[in-house]
């Protein structure tokens, strides 16, 4: 099944989105990691940024099960992320980063604790952290994203980079 070194990659990437950690993706783990997040933040499921966030999560599961769930039964297998990436994504991160769209913009949303339309790089750390990727990995990361260095993480940092992380080979 897995043969090339990006489809080696692209199988374990499959983890981030298996939060549950079941063997499958399915719409339980977009909203486990939106309730996730909104705990970390104290943010409430009703508010609005709740349910933009919820409502994100959403369209981000629909859309990968628009490319990856082939037989229709709501779950993604490893084996349907990999051939949904190798086919659909590979060389269209633009498609995906359109897809992730609204989940990562009401994510930053919710980490945005002052309200100046980015995150700190500690609160994007911590939204990681909530989405269970290990503390010292998400410091890490959260570092990385801001690429102007300004100590925040904006939409048009973590939209490609997501993206990237999914769709090409590093």
């Amino acid at each position: 099944m897995v043969n090339s070194d990006y489809e080696r990659r692209i199988a374990a990437r499959f983890t981030t989105f298996d939060q549950d950690g079941n063997g499958h993706i399915d719409r339980s783990d977009f909203s486990g990691a939106a309730k996730a997040l909104l705990a970390e933040f104290g943010v409430a499921a009703r508010s609005d940024k709740g349910q933009a966030l919820y409502g994100g999560a959403e369209a981000l599961w629909q859309g990968l099960a628009g490319i990856a769930d082939r037989d229709g039964d709501q779950r993604i297998t490893r084996e349907e992320f990999v051939t949904g990436a190798v086919k659909r994504l590979r060389d269209k991160p633009d498609r995906f980063a359109e897809i992730a769209r609204p989940f990562l913009h009401a994510t930053l949303d919710v980490a945005d604790t002052d309200g100046d339309g980015a995150a700190t790089v500690a609160d994007t750390a911590r939204a990681l952290t909530a989405f269970g990727v290990p503390e010292d990995l998400a410091r890490q990361v959260a570092a990385a994203l801001d690429t102007d260095g300004d100590g925040k993480v904006g939409e048009a940092e973590i939209v490609p980079a997501f993206a990237r992380y999914f769709t090409v080979p590093e």
